[in-house]
């Protein structure tokens, strides 16, 4: 029987099926590009393979923009969900961040199961060889039981997969995430194409016993129900049902003794650990070297899923030899009897440097090369499928014969995260915080489908669905804006100023008077009256949020016009810097190494000055 040569000819091949993978087949396959995705093992799909949640500080904010531009996370999230909760809730808008914990073991299977039935999507177990390259272009890929597919572009998101070590104390195994196979070979392919290969490491703490904690011991961390989900698609009576509850601890003088005690049976202290590590996601024996002050450090014990006694004891990553992770834990109120089902470990990996790809996450080096995920250097699901989704959407409009997207900083979070990583570069693994946001008060998550649906509609990944909720949400806001212009009363008001600590008014206040008042919360206002009850939960936060911070965001979009004017300053693709008199010999190099877009990139190129940019601008004749 001869083989059919539609199963080796695609439009498109995506390597790894994790998060930054699924989105870029989603993407392509949903766009119309026959698309094949491999998995090492078809069991790792989608795999959560550290903590059991989605979304966060920053990362909430993510998974929101994936969902307005058509996106699956949040939508897999939100049928996963075991709790959610909005995370700085007590801070301004800008920073409120839904936090979701999943039920790992679903979520994947509900990932599995999309990727076997989308259209247009051939889903592989195999592990990819080789990058194929003819006369400097990408033909393809070879996995290693010798089979070659071919394509019009090719997708790497390998995870942590690639010549990844498993290390614990000692003990060092050649092993991918929670013992999946690793990816023996790709890291050479790339080397051989002229890549710099590096070497990042990151870790996960072990996961416990849940009858073997005495839970009394620690605080319950109940989730919330009157919040927004991740996904405009989402059924907002199941979010309410998702009421599983975490805990929070903390460690103690006796858990440090025991830390500093075996600190030279550390790998990273040992000098067995070559990567570099995450600054903002420390394993507990680096919080206690570089926090010596502090006498605890808090954790979450967190559930894994509904079907499994597993618990992940967030905060509390560790390589330390497993005989002392057991006497560690057990120093901690509670955790005197634990019994560890899963070692904690210290992963290393390679990456590239993602200063080689364009904003559209395409390789500087081949065309219709592209990277997304933990290869580029970054650390988190969210930011892998952030990158998944711009790289499969990118090599989509370019099979498709369209212009490629780049996200900005002033429109997305996501703009933000690839301009950092293709403008600076990153030299430890890199993690999306609010404060690398410099408009993050338009970038909230409640107007993420204002800013980006549209985008996501026009290169033809939002369904008809989702943009008529799109459109739906538009005619609320307009209708709720409508209502602000109502008029209260003094008499109407002034049982809820009393209790807002506000003088009550002498006059007439119109709705938006009323909300422009400090001490009127949302939820109070709620109280009284019912002018909103009739929108869903994001229009009335969107109304709100408007209203109470009308002249910062007014600030906030004139800083973001004249920002936007250095962005639409375009630059040559082709020049040589090095042609350009008056520009400092650093400026040259970076800028000839970058290749910034505009002149609003080059400006943020580490050795570029102010001086280098009035150099460009005049040289260039731009405007």
């Amino acid at each position: 029987m001869s083989f059919n040569e539609q199963d080796f000819n695609y439009d498109a091949i995506v390597v790894g099926a994790g998060h930054a993978g699924i989105e870029a087949a989603l993407a392509l396959a949903r766009t119309g590009c026959r698309t094949i995705i491999f998995s090492i093992t078809l069991d790792n799909i989608g795999y959560l393979a550290c903590n059991p949640s989605i979304g966060g500080t920053a990362k909430g904010h993510l998974v929101r923009e994936i969902d307005a531009l058509g996106g699956q996370m949040g939508i897999t999230a939100d049928e996963s969900l075991t709790q959610l909760r909005m995370l700085n809730s007590s801070k301004g808008p800008a920073v409120h961040s839904l936090r979701a914990q999943i039920d790992k073991y679903k979520y994947h299977k509900n990932m599995k199961s999309i990727l076997e039935n989308t259209e247009n999507l051939t889903l592989r177990q195999g592990e990819v060889k080789e990058i194929l390259v003819e006369n400097g272009e990408i033909k393809g890929v070879k996995t290693i039981l010798g089979l070659c597919y071919y394509a019009k572009t090719v997708i790497l998101a390998c995870g942590v997969y690639l010549k990844s070590t498993i290390i614990i104390g000692e003990s060092m195994e050649d092993k991918g995430p929670v013992s999946f196979t690793r990816s023996n070979y790709l890291s050479d392919s790339l080397a051989s194409l002229g890549f710099e290969i590096r070497r990042f490491k990151t870790g996960t703490p072990a996961r416990v016993h849940k009858n073997s904690i005495d839970l009394s011991k620690l605080e319950v961390q109940e989730g919330e129900k009157d919040i927004y989900s991740f996904s405009v698609m989402s059924n907002q009576k199941k979010i309410r049902k998702a009421d599983r509850v975490c805990w929070l601890g903390y460690t103690n003088g006796d858990t440090h003794t025991v830390i500093r005690d075996n600190l030279h049976l550390a790998p990273k202290y040992a000098g067995l650990i070559d990567g570099v590590g995450p600054r903002y996601c420390p394993s507990i024996e680096d919080k206690v070297v570089r926090f010596a002050d502090k006498e605890r450090h808090q954790f979450f014990l967190e559930p894994e899923g509904d079907g499994t006694a597993e618990m992940y004891v967030q905060g509390i990553s560790t390589s330390l030899p497993a005989s002392v992770q057991y006497e560690l834990y057990r120093t901690i109120s509670g955790f005197e009897n634990v019994q560890i089902m899963r070692d904690a470990y210290a992963i290393e990996y390679d990456c590239i440097d993602p200063l080689e790809l364009y904003p559209t996450l395409e390789s500087k080096r081949y065309k219709n090369l592209f990277f997304a995920g933990q290869i580029n250097g970054t650390s988190g699901y969210e930011e892998a499928a952030a990158q998944g989704l711009v790289a499969g959407l990118n090599a989509s409009l370019s099979i498709r014969g369209k212009e490629k997207l780049v996200f900005t900083r002033d429109n997305s979070y996501i703009g933000v995260l690839i301009d950092d990583l293709v403008t600076e570069g990153t030299n430890e693994p890199y993690r999306m915080m609010t404060s690398r946001a410099e408009f993050r008060l338009s970038l909230r998550q409640d107007n993420a489908d204002m800013r980006l649906t549209e985008i996501g509609r026009k290169a033809g990944l939002v369904d008809d669905k989702r943009y008529r909720k799109y459109l739906k949400k538009i005619k609320g806001l307009e209708k709720a804006r409508a209502k602000l212009d109502e008029l209260k009363k003094p008499k109407e008001l002034e049982e809820m100023f009393v209790e807002a600590g506000e003088n009550v008014p002498y006059r007439s206040l119109t709705v938006r008077e009323v909300l422009r008042r400090a001490n009127i919360s949302k939820k109070l206002y709620n109280e009284y009256f019912d002018t909103f009850r009739e929108f869903e939960p994001d229009v009335i936060e969107q109304i709100f949020t408007e209203v109470k911070y009308e002249g910062y965001l007014a600030r906030a979009e004139k800083a973001r016009a004249d920002q936007k004017k250095l962005e639409n300053s375009p630059l040559p693709s082709d020049i040589d810097y090095s042609t350009i008199s008056g520009l400092r010999l650093e400026a040259r190099e970076k800028l000839n190494k970058i290749h910034p877009l505009s002149i609003g990139q080059a400006s943020r190129i580490s050795g570029v000055t102010p001086a280098d940019i009035n150099v460009l601008i005049m040289s260039l004749n731009l405007k």
